[in-house]
């Protein structure tokens, strides 16, 4: 009698989604039709996703306490914190090198001419863009507890959220009551986003209208070259680099997973942001079978340190204003830029314009003489910008696969029985109480068990 509703739930949520690509086409029809009034509409696309984004905090700070406050040992949620920014490190190199490689290839910005009116957008991304190192470093600790959840920040959201969930650890037994009452908390918050869900029909309309109605017919054909060149990278990466690395570690298939998170894809490219899947992606990999902590730290650490789409970007983009400028790149040049955006990659965040802002604060730090050719790409930003958020998307998915298969925190079984479609997400909960018995279910409570009896032996 228990599948009946759920199975009519499900049901009613391919309906939103299918009114979600109906309001892209129609986005797109408007966007072309009378871009005027497509432009217009662009706050109906940014209240969607700052309704989504109002949620992330709550979300993630949940995830992360009752995922550390029931680990027995601390030192695991360092092991899968370090393990985790190793993995980052090396994968934001790679993607930096690919997209070094492709633009040498494609030689995207030649015969440009730069106008003063470019000139001017280019001065204008770069204002303000330039964050140095301590600044960021200094930025992940919030004014106050409660600030990190009111300024939405999503690394100070994880700093509060690790201390809080060490807190519960060392309480023992003593912090049961508030790690239960915390598990009540998430199912509120993940109702909440449920609900705001319904509204990505509308939030999509918006959103995708004012991108087209905003680029126009002319940009796209002038700037054809590196947009497509952008987007085969970045296709080719996730198949070929993330895929293969998937397959090989965890034995995953990579399109069995993107088909699993094909209603998060449909999102990001409507709002073309990556943080409104954030939440859902948290929800998704727990139900996939990847424990609460590494999903809980792996998740929100990789929203700012392991943007590949970003990457690609960057290089890519660096290397197009310099030949549209005609000053192109010397090899040795090309190396120290590469160096040089690996630290500035870090810390992007996963919205509309935060590639573009870092590339114009890279290139004013690295050869500020390349600025003013930023104002060449912003015609066609908003749309690389998707491709930039599917591919920081796709590959935060893999990461947290391959981090829970290295630190053993993933139930293979289900996984494999989720992949399949015999486990569905409940898409009106966002939370497995609708579900058999599983692994990550009864996680929890084993380690609990084992903290009550260390405390008694105490």
């Amino acid at each position: 009698m228990a599948t009946a509703p759920a199975a009519a739930r499900r049901d009613r949520t391919h309906y939103l989604y299918l009114a979600v690509i109906g309001a892209v086409v129609l986005g797109v029809i408007v966007g072309f039709a009378a871009p005027g009034v497509a432009v217009e509409l662009k706050p109906i696309g940014t209240g969607f996703v700052n309704l989504i984004k109002m949620m992330i905090s709550p979300i993630i700070f949940c995830t992360i306490v009752l995922g550390v406050g029931s680990v027995r040992k601390a030192a695991k949620v360092g092991a899968v914190g370090g393990l985790a920014l190793g993995y980052f490190l090396v994968m934001s190199t790679v993607a930096l090198a690919i997209g070094l490689i492709v633009g040498n290839v494609l030689d995207p910005g030649h015969g440009l001419q730069l106008t003063d009116a470019a000139r001017a957008a280019g001065e204008k991304q770069a204002e303000g863009a330039g964050e140095g190192t301590v600044d960021f470093l200094l930025g992940v600790i919030p004014t106050t507890l409660v600030s990190a959840f009111t300024e939405g920040e999503v690394l100070q959201t994880l700093l509060v959220a690790l201390l809080a969930g060490f807190a519960l650890q060392a309480m023992g037994s003593a912090g049961e009551p508030v790690l239960r009452g915390i598990g009540h908390i998430q199912k509120l918050v993940f109702r909440i986003l449920a609900m705001i869900m319904w509204a990505a029909p509308v939030g999509a309309f918006g959103a995708i209208a004012a991108v087209v109605g905003e680029t126009g017919v002319d940009a796209l054909k002038s700037l054809a070259v590196i947009m497509i060149g952008f987007y085969v990278t970045c296709a080719l990466f996730v198949v070929l680099v993330l895929g293969t690395l998937l397959k090989a570690v965890a034995g995953v298939n990579l399109f069995s997973l993107l088909k699993y998170l094909g209603r998060e894809f449909l999102l990001i490219l409507s709002t073309s942001s990556s943080e409104s899947a954030l939440p859902r992606l948290i929800a998704k990999m727990e139900h996939l079978g990847v424990s609460k902590p590494v999903v809980g730290i792996t998740v929100p650490t990789g929203y700012s340190f392991n943007l590949d789409g970003t990457a690609i970007y960057l290089t890519m983009g660096s290397l197009f204003v310099a030949e549209a400028m005609g000053t192109p790149l010397s090899i040795g040049e090309q190396i120290s830029l590469l160096v040089f955006m690996i630290i500035a990659s870090k810390g992007a965040a996963g919205v509309t314009g935060a590639g573009l802002a870092t590339l114009a604060g890279g290139l004013q730090s690295h050869k500020p003489a390349l600025v003013d050719g930023v104002g060449l790409i912003v015609g066609i930003d908003r749309f690389m910008s998707e491709a930039r958020a599917l591919t920081n998307f796709a590959g935060n998915a893999v990461a947290t696969v391959l981090v829970g298969t290295w630190t053993k925190e993933i139930d293979k079984e289900r996984a494999a029985e989720v992949l399949a479609g015999r486990i569905p997400f409940d898409e009106e909960t966002f939370v497995d109480d609708h579900a058999p018995a599983a692994a990550p279910a009864e996680v929890p409570e084993q380690r609990d068990e084992t903290r009550e009896e260390q405390a008694v032996k105490v």
